[in-house]
């Protein structure tokens, strides 16, 4: 049975016993302490946690999740993926133990033609938690499971929870035995590899407290939920191997046929005998699509965050293709098989796959540039340590190419034997496991229980607050709610700042890259300024506001007021947004979509997708068509239909945004401009006022950032732009127009004179570097030179100087150490010769020496050191330390 197929069945069992079906969330987590999502269960938790009421009594999907917590054991066993689907059904106080455990047994073993998985009931395995008689009872009663196949087990294994204070419960797994060739006897809890876990069926019936650190299974049980609920997990590509008769995932429908693609590019054959082999086609596999997952639910190859992880597996794959000995650029090969194998479930991939395939592709290729560069970084590496006839690669090394170069360690070891040099790879892992350590700290920082958001969803389940901002500035309204820091009050004074909730509101709530409105609450005892506007779950608006005059009182009726100039400018610069993005894809092709944005009155910024800077002509061409679109005066409609009617027209979806089943359409020009929005807009594109480009710059790799100045703000620039050419060309005493070549005129000038005194200044400094090289003394046979520079040196010419010093010593051994002092620094340089590093000496060893005493950092090789310190009156001690130390190197 094919995964599609899998799937299919899995969401029209459900539906057919009274599930509604929500589509796959985005992979990016919408849940502030985790990147991506990581469970089925992860866009439901808002209804677990009652934060918020859930629209439906029961639910069924399959979730899109990437997990990489163990992305270095991907493709060295079987088992790992970072890219999975998770199929789940949802009971939101509805069913509970007896119809999950009904629901899943009659899928899982009906025959094929009733619409089921098939599987043979004889070779199904339960395990529950082990106080949990409910649930063996059931497993008994329902499905007719004999004891022997029922297990218990203990909290690490059959209790559920959030892993912070919150739901919790026992839960249910559903194991499939494949045979005994696959291992031995005795149930799950004797051999997980043989009893291969299908489903997890999560009994959440608990709220759990804060733990004590002690393990896993050290938090209080605080007491039952306010309603028992269901949260199930089948593992799709599990299922799929079972069903396809495979061995394991790697195996399946939609991976073996990437690693076929691989072996004709590699002429290498998977599963011939090379383990080594066998872990870089499984990589390919799993990081490619995983990959593609990524970049089309919008994450961008980048240096932290989510980013970083997709660089990450995208990097990942390319040099497993390498070392599989492929030379030429994998990901259009890749992407476009992904693409065939998944888009049957995620049409959306297909859709947009030029977008997908230029990011994947442009990111091999910044990876080979790296591996380019850190190649060099190597080669000197293994230079340097031939002179020293060392024969292992530091540690420190290893980790610096791989951290700062994003060089692979296998990489680095693969050409450490090549050039006959070994490496330090516990240096190397301690490292990197110091990293991690400073990585997991910073995420249990941020990790923490749940806000208490009950009051929100009291008042949410009142209703969801009417915005009527669209069509009026004001609005007559009731307070619904005064919350201080979340707790309700009944009433809150003058000088107080405290969140507000009314029954309708004109102010809109920050979302969409819109900034929130400013404006007033007047009521007939009390006004406030109104601070902030955000969203509870989407549907609830809170106010937050300072109390300018007298006092509020739930239940009040007052008048909210939106500043109608804050308006104007926020109309203008969202709407300037949409201008701008579509004059994005105009000139640069349909490729450059934004993936983040941000507008307030007078200014706009836009990220989009691009791998290069903007030449000056393109950002001017980027204005000229914005400008042009603003004068032809284009009509804006606003629409409302469902996504698929969206997608018809057109209509682009920002990427990590949420929508709901009636989307918001704003067009702008037809279908110049169609984007799904909330955000307020002007009626006419000529009411956006000019549109003036302020900054270009870069964000990540692959993405760029354009900023402007909208409406007023746009002339005001302009204005001052042309104040300040009227001042240049008025001091310069040419005419606007002749500024250019004016101003070229002078930086050769100035370069003519720069150069000119750079000569002087070499000439100058050799001057002085002969009469220092004429003062050396002999100290055991070796030439010294060691002397205050004279004053005004500036640290960067001691090198120059200490180097030209060095030159004129001659044949004979020789080092040189010079000191700039300044008013609270010693700058100090110290240089050996050829002949000085024939007799053992170094100038990093030298450095040490002087260091103390002048209370500094610093050190270099054997031919050159340097650095400073923070005691200029101690430089004459520092001469003689480093003369003793001389004497005994050289003696």
């Amino acid at each position: 049975m094919q995964t599609h197929e899998i799937r299919r069945r899995f969401l029209d069992h459900f539906e057919r016993a009274g599930h509604t079906v929500v589509p796959s969330a985005s992979l990016i987590s919408q849940d502030a302490t985790v990147l991506f999502t990581i469970a089925g269960m992860a866009p439901f938790k808002p209804y677990f946690l009652g934060q918020s009421t859930p629209p439906f009594p029961r639910a069924t999907s399959v979730q899109k999740c990437v997990r990489t917590g163990d992305i270095d054991n991907v493709g060295v066993t079987t088992r790992h993926n970072t890219f999975f689907q998770m199929a789940g059904n949802f009971s939101f106080g509805d069913y509970f133990k007896a119809g999950a455990i009904e629901h899943a047994w009659t899928l899982l073993t009906s025959s094929l033609a009733d619409g089921g998985y098939g599987l043979d009931p004889d070779r199904l395995w339960v395990t529950v938690y082990e106080s949990d008689d409910e649930a063996e009872r059931l497993w008994q009663e329902i499905a007719g499971l004999p004891a022997e196949r029922i297990q218990r087990r203990g909290m690490a294994d059959n209790f559920w929870s959030m892993g912070v204070p919150g739901p919790c419960g026992p839960c249910s797994e559903i194991y499939y035995d494949r045979g005994p060739e696959y291992g031995i006897e005795g149930g799950p809890v004797a051999d997980e590899d043989r009893y291969l876990e299908v489903w997890n069926l999560v009994f959440m019936q608990d709220m759990r407290g804060e733990s004590d650190g002690s393990g896993k299974g050290d938090f209080p049980i605080l007491g039952p939920l306010p309603q028992q609920n269901i949260d199930t997990g089948l593992g799709v590509e599990r299922l799929a191997f079972l069903l396809q008769g495979v061995d394991n995932v790697y195996e399946t429908d939609l991976l073996r046929p990437i690693i076929a693609s691989m072996e004709q590019l590699s002429g290498k054959k998977y599963g011939g005998g090379d383990h080594q082999a066998d872990v870089r086609f499984r990589v390919i596999a799993d990081h490619s699509r995983s990959g593609m997952m990524l970049i089309g639910d919008g994450v961008t190859p980048g240096n932290e965050g989510r980013g970083y992880v997709l660089r990450r597996l995208l990097r990942r794959a390319v040099r497993s293709a390498r070392l599989l000995g492929v030379t030429e650029p994998v990901m259009p090969t890749l992407m476009s098989i992904v693409r065939d194998l998944m888009s049957p479930s995620y049409p959306e991939l297909a859709t947009d796959y030029e977008r997908i395939e230029k990011v994947a592709a442009t990111e091999e290729k910044a990876f080979l540039r790296t591996i380019a560069s850190g190649s060099k970084l190597f080669d000197v590496a293994a230079a340097d340590l031939a002179t020293q006839h060392v024969t292992t690669l530091p540690g420190a090394t290893a980790f610096t190419l791989h951290d700062t170069q994003g060089f692979p360690i296998d990489l680095t070891l693969e050409m450490a034997a090549e050039a006959g040099l070994t490496v330090d790879v516990a240096g190397f892992e301690r490292l990197m496991k110091e990293q991690k350590d400073r990585a997991r700290a910073d995420a249990k920082a941020r990790k923490g229980g749940f806000a208490d958001l009950s009051e929100y969803r009291r008042l949410l389940d009142q209703g969801a607050t009417e915005f009527t901002g669209y069509s009026e500035l004001q609005t007559e309204a009731r307070i619904r709610g005064l919350l201080r820091d979340g707790v309700p009050v009944p009433a809150a004074h003058e000088g107080e700042e405290i969140e507000l909730v009314l029954d309708r509101t004109p102010l809109y709530a920050e979302s969409g890259g819109q900034d929130s409105d400013a404006g007033t609450i007047v009521g007939a005892h009390g006004a406030a300024e109104v601070l902030d506007v955000q969203k509870v779950d989407r549907k609830l608006v809170v106010h937050r506001v300072r109390i300018t005059d007298g006092e509020f009182t739930t239940g009040a009726q007052v008048l909210a007021k939106v500043d109608p100039e804050w308006r104007l400018g926020a109309r203008q610069a969202h709407s300037g947004t949409h201008v701008v993005h579509a004059a994005l894809r105009q000139v640069l092709g349909p490729e450059a979509l934004q993936s983040g944005s941000y507008n307030k009155p007078g200014y706009l910024r836009l990220d989009f997708a691009w791998d290069q800077a903007l030449s000056a002509a393109t950002r001017s061409e980027l204005e000229e068509v914005a400008n042009r679109a603003v004068r032809q005066d284009l009509p804006v409609r606003v629409l409302y239909g469902s996504m698929q009617e969206a997608q018809a027209m057109g209509a682009i979806a920002l990427f990590g945004e949420t929508y709901d089943d009636t989307v918001r359409i704003v067009e702008i020009g037809g279908p110049w401009s169609v984007e799904l929005c909330g955000g307020t807009h002007v009626e006419h594109s000529s009411q956006i006022g000019p549109v003036a480009i302020t900054a270009e710059s870069s964000v990540g790799s692959g993405l760029r950032r354009v900023e402007a100045a909208v409406g007023i703000e746009a002339f005001h620039r302009l204005v001052a732009e042309r104040t300040l050419v009227s001042q240049l060309a008025s001091t310069l005493k040419v005419q606007p127009a002749e500024l250019p070549g004016r101003i070229e005129t002078l930086l050769d000038k100035l370069k003519s004179a720069e150069k000119e005194l750079a000569g002087l200044r070499a000439a100058a400094l050799g001057n002085v570097a002969g009469t220092l090289a004429g003062g050396a003394i002999d100290v055991a046979g070796v030439a010294l030179v060691a002397a205050t520079a004279p004053e005004g040196t500036a640290a960067g010419d001691l090198r120059t100087l200490a180097s030209d010093v060095r030159g004129r010593l001659g044949d004979r051994p020789g080092v040189v150490a010079l000191f700039a002092p300044a008013h609270a620094s010693v700058p100090f340089a110290v240089a050996v010769n050829q002949g000085g590093i024939a007799r053992g000496l170094a100038a990093g060893e030298l450095a040490k020496a002087v260091l103390p005493l002048i209370e500094g950092r610093g050190g270099g090789k054997k031919d050159l050191a340097q650095g400073a310190g923070t005691r200029p009156d101690r430089i004459p001690e520092a001469i003689d330390a480093l003369r003793a130390a001389l004497l005994t190197a050289a003696g």
